[in-house]
């Protein structure tokens, strides 16, 4: 049977590990955000909408069906609407 205090140690061991792990992967995603920062800056520095680059990328992130399905509905409300 081990000690509390090694159990202790394995857990606080353990604990920091996740925490360091944690902590690395948000370092990545500060980096990965500042990387595309840096595009969308270079995009609209060669004259791109970035607003439209943005839309352009939520639009490639959706099912097919879900985006095909929204804008059916949109075309109806605009029609109703006397935008179409």
């Amino acid at each position: 049977m081990s000690s509390p205090d090694a159990t202790y140690s394995v857990t606080a061991d353990e604990l920091r590990q996740f925490i360091e792990r944690y902590e690395q992967l948000e370092a990545e995603k500060k980096d990965i955000a500042d990387q595309q920062k840096e595009i969308m800056a270079e995009a609209k520095g060669r004259g791109y909408d970035t607003r439209a680059l943005r839309k352009i990328v939520a639009i490639r992130k959706r099912e097919p069906d879900d985006l095909a399905e929204e804008e059916a509905v949109l075309e109806v409300y605009k029609a109703a609407l006397g935008m179409a």
